[in-house]
């Protein structure tokens, strides 16, 4: 039973502390020290240190000998270097699956895109909303794109990069408006189309526009500049 515990404690301070780092909540370079961490996530020293032993291994979290734990820090060549992965195997994937899917795939694209037009149709009128739920739409629906592409590994490492390109958009890239939201509505429109030419090209034009944007406008700009 004692074991159970330990297990569920460890898995739900990985996830809060990883979430953290993702979200913003733990910026770049931020030390990572045990006392603090404790206290503030509710978890023993062995279960923190194996915690920030896997976050080191997947990238979220740097360790030196003599500085201990810290949050991994973040440049434009990282920012480049995670959206052309993520082109890549998105590109990848939504190829298969402009072939593969099926209706029940088609419903799911369609479901994610209302969820995160919904979304993108308030940011564009002024209204508030959450950011963290804005971009968990934003990643559910190009998720659901490549969801028929019957490969659960390219997923898998998919869902891995994309989480540390969700990073960089959380520190870096701000909401591009209309013209984001029609790159959504065309890559939608060329899914079901099953438009394989079109909705690379929107994707590339996405992807590359948004990293744009961070270079030049982002609010952690000098960070980036490091």
């Amino acid at each position: 039973m004692d074991k159970s515990i330990d297990s569920l404690t460890g898995a739900s301070t990985y996830l809060n502390i990883r979430g953290d780092i993702i979200f913003g909540g733990l910026p770049p370079g931020s030390k990572l020290t045990l006392a603090p961490l404790r206290e503030r996530y509710g978890a023993s020293v062995p279960t923190l240190r194996e915690v920030l032993n896997r976050l080191t291994s997947e990238g979220f979290v740097v360790s030196e000998d003599l500085k201990g734990f810290q949050v991994a820090p973040v440049s434009i060549k990282g920012l480049k270097e995670i959206a052309s992965l993520r082109e890549l195997l998105e590109s990848s994937g939504l190829q298969d699956s402009l072939k593969a899917g099926d209706v029940e795939w088609e419903s799911d694209v369609l479901a994610a895109h209302h969820r995160l037009s919904s979304i993108e149709g308030a940011m564009i009128r002024g209204e508030k909303v959450n950011v963290r739920t804005w971009k968990q739409c934003d990643r559910q629906f190009h998720a659901a794109l490549i969801a028929a592409c019957g490969s659960d590994f390219l997923v898998r490492t998919y869902n891995s990069v994309f989480d540390h390109y969700l990073r960089y958009q959380m520190l870096a890239l701000g909401f591009r408006g209309e013209s984001a939201a029609q790159e959504h509505r065309q890559l939608l429109e060329a899914a079901l189309a099953r438009d394989v030419n079109k909705a690379l090209e929107v994707l590339h034009v996405h992807i590359a526009e948004g990293v744009k944007q961070a270079i030049a406008t982002g609010p952690l700009s000098k960070s980036l500049a490091r």
